[in-house]
């Protein structure tokens, strides 16, 4: 599984307060993933899929 966060990220940081275990912000609550593809490590699946639904721009697109 992978994650790609586009550029609509406003930086709510949902993501990152349900899953801090996939999710990385920058200085300013910013995802640090803008723009890139990031395989989810095994076992983190559930979290990425929980963290991406909680996005309100759905700035975070989940690839099986």
């Amino acid at each position: 599984m992978k994650f790609t966060v586009n550029g609509l990220c406003t930086g709510h940081a949902r993501c990152f307060e349900l899953a801090d275990d996939v999710y990385e912000l920058d200085d300013n609550g910013y995802n640090v993933d803008i723009n890139r593809t990031v395989d989810v490590a095994p076992g983190q699946e559930a979290s990425a899929v929980l963290g991406a639904h909680s996005c309100p721009e759905r700035a975070i697109e989940i690839e099986e």
